[in-house]
């Protein structure tokens, strides 16, 4: 890499590893501006970019978890005890409000907490519905992205202008145009980026202005890359609905033998799947913008008869000659236990190796995840052809 380009990746890495950084040096520079905590999966956060602000997912800081425990019971997610230590330990103050669009009872119980710890704290709930194919279902997702919009602009004391938020979902696709660009170039082979790199872009494009992040990534990939296809066995992360696995953990599954070739994971292909319409009806193209992506990645928190998940990651798994996949489950994620096992029986048939990998917000085993997946890499590769 050139200087340039070295410069440009190393910023996005400081992003995403410390978000806090990054939303003090924006908010020195666009006084009277807020800051917004944005919760997984679905928020449209075009409106709120729209109207001026800055709308920040809120990540997994990866710190233990301390006061958080007292605030929510274990059987909680590690990804909503560590928002509740967040709140709990001021390291949640760099917010001005909160926003969510989505129905997980455990995010919604973090919530509370930013609720109870900080009354003066704007917390909303959008509450799109998780009903896909009733026939009221357009009308009434877009009938709650016009109330988004109208809590955005009474938070912010903005209007959303069509114009503007035209401008917005034009920025943000084209940063989700250049990491799929990164994605695809993974899946055949020729990405230099390892898996813990692309979590840094895709990590950073959550905090980052779109218009910003999107300058810096030019600038890293300036620079021609290649890597050629080798001998480790290619595999499909699947999972990780709402927060980003463990670096180490990544590290690890490349340690033993793997090659991650695939995901659908949030912090993956997942977040970049779908663009929003730049033509028509910018608020009614969010209402659309959220329908595709079920379609385009399915979750298994969406109640949707003619997609599913597990027909998706076999097809998946063909298109990129994935050899085996990994299912990285987070402890008491409910919506994705209780679709694992449509999705082991699924791959079963398809003759898929699969491993399933518990993950926790602190405590990972990791050599004893070590050891499985080499085991699942070894059984890969018994399964390639003998050439004689």
């Amino acid at each position: 890499m050139t200087d340039a380009s070295s410069a440009a990746m190393a910023k996005l890495v400081e992003v995403a590893r410390d978000p806090r950084v990054y939303i003090e040096q924006w908010r020195s520079g666009h006084a009277g501006r807020p800051v917004l905590a944005i919760l997984p999966m679905n928020f449209p956060r075009e409106l709120a970019h729209a109207a001026g602000a800055l709308p920040v997912i809120v990540q997994d800081d990866q710190q233990p978890i301390t006061e958080g425990r007292a605030l929510l019971a274990e059987f909680y997610c590690g990804y909503t005890r560590n928002l509740a230590d967040q709140v709990a330990t001021g390291r949640f103050d760099v917010y001005d409000g909160v926003f969510q669009a989505d129905h997980c009872i455990q995010l919604i119980g973090s919530a509370d907490i930013v609720r109870s710890l900080k009354p003066d704290t704007t917390v909303f709930l959008g509450m799109l519905n998780t009903s896909m194919n009733d026939p009221w279902a357009p009308r009434q997702v877009s009938a709650m992205m016009r109330r988004i919009r109208a809590e955005i602009e009474a938070f912010t004391g903005n209007p959303v202008e069509l114009g503007t938020l035209r401008d917005s979902i034009g920025a943000y696709n084209r940063d989700r145009a250049l990491i799929r660009r990164l994605l695809d170039e993974r899946a055949t082979g020729n990405a230099a980026f390892g898996p813990v790199e692309l979590q840094d872009i895709i990590t950073s494009s959550m905090v980052m202005d779109p218009v910003e992040h999107h300058a810096l990534l030019t600038d890293v990939l300036l620079e021609p890359r290649r890597s050629e296809r080798d001998d480790r066995v290619r595999v499909h992360l699947s999972g990780h609905l709402c927060h980003a696995p463990r670096r180490e953990l990544l590290e690890v599954i490349e340690d033993s033998g793997a090659a991650v070739v695939d995901d659908d994971l949030y912090h993956g292909r997942r977040y970049v799947s779908t663009d929003v319409a730049e033509t028509g009806d910018p608020v009614e193209a969010l209402g659309e913008w959220y329908a595709r992506r079920n379609v385009t990645i399915p979750c298994p928190t969406r109640v949707q008869q003619d997609v599913d998940w597990d027909g998706y990651l076999v097809d998946a798994v063909r298109v990129s000659a994935a050899e085996a996949v990994i299912h990285l489950v987070p402890k008491f994620c409910e919506p994705h236990m209780l679709y694992y096992p449509e999705l082991r029986k699924r791959l079963d048939a398809a003759g898929i190796p699969q491993l399933q990998i518990e993950t926790e917000h602190e405590g990972i085993p990791l050599e004893s995840f070590r050891t499985r997946i080499e085991t699942l890499v070894e059984r890969a590769r018994r399964r390639r052809p003998v050439h004689v």
